[in-house]
């Protein structure tokens, strides 16, 4: 199939509205600002491995994505294999006992334990414990075309 002259020029005078159209619909989504989430608004999940509670997934004014969410992890198990992805993350151990893997070791977590997973690092996290583990999850990315949809 050939495009005639005519047809390539038309494409060519739609393109830029096109393109606007789609950076005008990407930019969309409101920029978080000052916010509050508040433990009984929290609304929990079920999960193959205890429960989530989603807090936001949006941009701020310095970064493409954050998202938060706080998550309960059911004794012996895993929040999923260990892992990588672009974007970092805090994660806040609230209630339990966990081993996090973080620079190659697993290493044992405590309530108020605090775990920083930099981009691109290996890493996972285990509840050890005989009951279940509640942390608090951090995650941002300076660039969501290349955030990783699965977090911690």
């Amino acid at each position: 199939m050939e495009i005639s002259r005519r047809e390539a020029v038309i494409g060519l005078l739609a393109l830029p509205g096109a393109l606007s159209a789609i950076a005008e619909a990407e930019e969309s989504q409101p920029i978080l600002g000052p916010t509050v989430f508040k433990w009984e608004d929290m609304k929990p999940v079920k999960t193959a491995t205890g429960e989530v509670r989603s807090l936001c997934k949006a941009p701020t004014a310095t970064v493409d994505q954050l998202e938060m969410h706080v998550s309960t992890l059911n004794p012996g198990l895993a929040s999923h294999p260990p892992h990588r992805h672009v974007n970092e993350e805090l994660i806040i151990l609230r209630e339990g006992e966990c081993e996090t893997l973080s620079n190659g070791n697993w290493i044992r977590v405590s309530p108020g334990s605090v775990v920083f997973n930099a981009s691109n690092s290996l890493h996972g996290f285990r509840n050890v414990g005989t009951v279940p583990a509640v942390y608090h999850v951090i995650n941002w990315s300076p660039n969501k075309d290349t955030a990783e949809k699965q977090t911690t």
